[in-house]
């Protein structure tokens, strides 16, 4: 372990050095640590050819490495001291790696953050020892990480051996996990070039990683593993960067909790929990989401592959007419496309294949091609050529153990055709399975594409990949993150009620209900609006106004007087504390959809706007969709089409169709509004926004600010 690396980075990234290194102080090495055997295995699995001193208070050799009692009396340039001492003597060790010239150090020690309070306080002073010493730290309580195609790790994450070709990178912030992935991995013959397990992210984090890996040529795809984004700003430039470059992330969030502080009485804050805002922020920024550890690896593994899909559509062949009917019924559920072959593709192939086959998409091609395995060559270009078709799915069996049934003359077919098309092609197991050294010779043999294992995470992963590939093209906008200092700012205006809400919205194009405020019994006598009218109660205090009996409905404008001092004597004696401005008197409306528009300030990644049926309805039923501010008219018609009801809006049993672009303009007025109350606003909300045909009107209006605290 004594030669240097080379660095083929045509670019070097500021943490190279860190994630790239050519020498390893292990501080805390001793023949009796389990951990160094760990460590000191993986770098003999590896091959690293670096430079490795073992650091311990003796200075006494380690398992084969010479040993000094202090990062200073190394003598030479290290690049990383990989710390694992007892947790009192992390800063001290720190301390020794600075005076000896190291400026970055990956620290294995736990009992920090994960631990509690006490530990948050522990961690908090390394961060500050770190920055005083001008150093980059990793973790800590992280197993580290392994630069898998620069063959140089500074980890106990076991290696899996042997090496594949490196095409995806684990990034996890679960150590076990992340070497769970690794094997995982490794077992669909996915090659790794980075497995890093980012511990507690004291200073740098997952998006830190991400960014190095944006610019490394091994990695073709990165699967994140996550239970938060500590750094919502770095990891959303970390991803902007990978969708320039064309690089997938693909993530599996776990922990989908509700935001800790909710606005008790805003509708929108309860029903944006920060799993949905997460949703529309990997949305807005081109990130795939997925649910489960199998999906991330073979989903990164397909992207890794084909690169972006041309067009969405997956064209399937198979010789099992049972495969082609589990493509057919899991496509929708899995998010994939299989479009029917135009009629010219459809023409072609009825001439290629047996009278009693079928030549729809699935294509079943049947024995036919065991008796004539030269047909699959003959089929292939002709499903690939056809338009909508952006990926090429063959079901066939490949040999997994030696000795095993397979068809030599259709992969040699197989892997022929695929060299002659220029769409991207997979072979597809129907179930999933290990993988093996037999597997990865007949790829090799034959010249097969990418193997992915179980019909239904294929669908899945092809679905992912259309939706990812179609996104890259459209406009990147960027988020309204939150800044520091962004509380000192100062609303304006005030909107300490709901009708001037109303007004404000009025003001940036929204149509809204008209309204005359009663502040005594005369107002009420001479309104001049259209009977029957509502009346609601006036308070900066009171938001929900039924809760208090603080609204009257279809009151005749002869009576309003007497409903306006009823409706008084009620709010004071359910909230005699409460301050009231008047009672606002609106004409009556009825029929229509309402809906509800709310924009939340999530406390991590900005304004969010939330779109559902209103009224009560959408605390019943959560029929909502969520995105992050700003948005288009375009994305705000493909909110709405994902709401559940929205056949009430498309004229459903003779009711009034929706202008939808109409109410799509509405809808951005009312987010680019909530955006020019500036940062100090934590929510607005419109509800209902009333849908009658081509009609739209704001009902009600409420803002609510941030507090100061």
């Amino acid at each position: 372990m004594n030669a240097t690396i080379a660095n083929n980075h045509t670019r070097e990234h500021p943490l190279t050095k860190l994630f790239r290194p050519r020498s390893i102080a292990l501080v805390g090495a001793t023949e009796k640590s389990a951990w160094t055997g760990f460590i000191v295995q993986n770098l003999r699995d590896f091959a690293f050819e670096g430079y490795v001193a073992a650091v311990n208070r003796g200075g006494v050799d380690v398992m084969g490495l010479t040993g000094y009692r202090t990062c200073r009396d190394i003598g030479r340039e290290i690049d990383v001291a990989f710390i694992f001492v007892p947790q009192a003597a992390v800063i001290e060790a720190l301390e020794d790696a600075a005076a000896a010239g190291i400026r970055n150090a990956a620290i294995l020690t736990s009992g920090y953050a994960e631990i509690g309070e006490q530990g948050v306080k522990l961690q908090q002073q390394l961060l500050e020892k770190a920055r005083e010493l001008g150093m980059n730290i990793w973790g800590p309580n992280s197993l580290g990480y392994n630069n898998v195609s620069a063959r140089a790790p500074v980890s106990s994450i076991p290696a899996v051996l042997p090496l594949l070709p490196p095409c995806i990178a684990i990034v996890s912030q679960s150590g076990a996990t992340a070497s769970e992935l690794h094997e995982f991995a490794h077992s669909q013959n996915i090659g790794t070039s980075f497995v890093a397990a980012t511990g507690n992210e004291a200073q740098l984090s997952l998006a830190d990683v991400i960014d190095y890996l944006v610019d490394d040529p091994d990695t073709r795809a990165i699967a994140v593993f996550a239970e938060s984004i500590r750094n919502p700003d770095a990891f959303a430039r970390a991803a902007q960067r990978c969708r320039q470059q064309r690089k997938p992330i693909v993530m599996l969030k776990i922990g989908r909790s509700q935001l800790a502080g909710e606005v008790a009485m805003a509708h929108t804050g309860s029903l944006a929990g920060d799993d949905k805002v997460f949703d529309a922020v990997c949305e807005r920024l081109g990130v795939i989401r997925v649910h489960c550890v199998e999906d991330l690896i073979i989903t990164a593994g397909l992207l890794a592959a084909t690169g972006p899909l041309p067009a969405p559509g997956l064209g399937f062949i198979s010789i099992s007419g049972g495969a082609c009917t589990l493509v057919a019924d899991g496509a929708e559920a899995g998010g994939a496309s299989v479009p029917a072959f135009p009629a010219e593709t459809t023409d072609v192939l009825k001439t290629l294949i047996a009278e009693f086959a079928s030549s729809m998409n699935p294509l079943d091609v049947t024995g036919a091609a065991v008796r004539d395995p030269a047909l699959l060559e003959r089929l292939i270009p002709v499903a690939a050529s056809a338009p909508g078709i952006g990926i090429i799915g063959i079901n066939i069996g490949i040999p997994i153990v030696e000795g095993a049934v397979s068809l030599p003359a259709g992969l040699a077919a197989i892997g022929r055709a695929v060299s002659t098309i220029d769409k991207p092609a997979i072979m597809v197991l129907t179930t999933v399975k290990t993988l093996t050294d037999v597997t990865r010779r007949a790829i090799a043999q034959y010249g097969l594409p990418h193997v992915v294992c179980g019909i239904d995470p294929m669908l899945r992963a092809v679905g992912k990949a259309a939706w990812w590939s179609q996104r890259l093209d459209s406009p990147s906008r960027p988020l309204h993150l939150p800044k520091y200092g962004d509380r000192d700012a100062q609303p304006v205006p005030a909107l300490t009620h709901e009708r001037a809400v109303l007004d404000f919205l009025a003001g940036h194009g929204v149509p809204v209900i008209p309204a005359k405020i009663i502040r005594c019994g005369t107002d009420a006598q001479s309104l001049g609006l259209s009977d029957p009218l509502v009346l609601k109660i006036l308070s900066p205090d009171i938001a929900h106004k039924t809760e208090v009996g603080g609204v009257r409905l279809n009151v005749a404008a002869a009576d309003a007087p007497r409903a306006y001092d009823e409706l008084l004597s009620t709010v004071k004696s359910h909230r005699p504390d409460a301050r009231i401005d008047g009672v606002i008197a609106s004409p009556m409306r009825h029929g229509g959809v309402e809906l509800l528009v709310g924009v939340r300030r999530d406390p991590a990644w900005g304004p969010t706007i939330t779109i559902g049926f209103g009224g009560v309805l959408v605390e019943l039923l959560a029929d909502v969709a969520i995105a992050t501010l700003p948005v288009d008219r375009a994305q705000v018609r493909d909110l709405l089409g994902r709401l559940r009801g929205r056949q009430l809006l498309e004229g459903f049993r003779n009711s009034a169709a929706t202008d939808l672009d109409r109410l799509a303009a509405v809808i951005v007025s009312i987010g680019d509004a909530a955006l020019a109350l500036g940062p100090t606003l934590d929510s607005l909300e419109v509800n209902p926004l009333l849908v009658r045909g081509n009609e739209i009107e704001a009902l009600d209006g409420l803002v609510i600010w941030r507090s100061k605290a």
